[in-house]
């Protein structure tokens, strides 16, 4: 009996080595992906907004992508990392994406922004928010954003490019350990362009807000 048992565990270890060897490439090339968005965030593309790691985006996004323009962000207090969000399971927006984006996530403590337009493509039209364009500007308090496109003309002061992730500070926000990001004392972002996926917000004004249905988007 003792020597049936003692014959029978290198059967065993050789019959799961396999499935932990393809469980251990997949976490490895989960943890690339998300290494190699952050180093896009070097270029005058930066922008607006969040936090998935400690804040994070703490719901299920839907998938649908949607557009935010303005003249111009100002910012106090400014963070960026990459991410992964992800979508309800079973979501018919998730393709042969797995339920996951991966993102840019940006998160700013104060920012003030010009000419808000945010629009979502339902198909055949778009619902489209507009803000910010009398003279009172939109506000907002630690507000963040995933991005997966991120386009205007940068200024960055006292910045500081190669951080962890997990030891950020400008906008208290901490991103997952081991990640490339970036931080900032204050960002000016003119002619700001961005798709995005998610958005939250401590406080978020809206002056002069118009929710509307149009043909065409931002």
């Amino acid at each position: 009996m003792e020597s049936g048992s003692a014959s029978s565990a290198p059967e065993e270890t050789a019959h799961n080595a396999p499935e932990e060897t393809g469980r251990r490439g997949r976490v490895r090339l989960r943890r690339a992906a998300v290494l190699a968005v952050p180093a896009t965030l070097v270029t005058a593309a930066l922008a607006v907004l969040t936090a998935q790691g400690a804040l994070g985006v703490q719901f299920a996004i839907s998938g649908m992508p949607f557009t935010v323009t303005a003249t111009e962000l100002e910012g106090t207090g400014f963070e960026q990392f990459g991410a992964l969000d992800n979508m309800a399971e079973g979501s018919p927006n998730a393709g042969d994406t797995g339920g996951q984006v991966l993102v840019v996530t940006s998160a700013i403590k104060n920012a003030t922004l010009t000419k808000l337009c945010q629009s979502v493509d339902l198909g055949g039209t778009n619902l489209l928010i507009t803000a910010g364009g009398g003279k009172d500007k939109v506000t907002a308090s630690d507000l963040t954003t995933d991005s997966t496109e991120l386009s205007g003309n940068a200024d960055f002061n006292n910045i500081e490019i190669g951080n962890d992730a997990s030891t950020l500070t400008k906008a208290g926000v901490k991103g997952p350990i081991g990640v490339f990001s970036q931080q900032a004392d204050t960002v000016r972002i003119r002619e700001l362009r961005q798709t995005n996926y998610a958005t939250t917000a401590g406080v978020f004004r809206l002056p002069g807000l118009k929710l509307r249905f149009s043909d065409t988007g931002c």
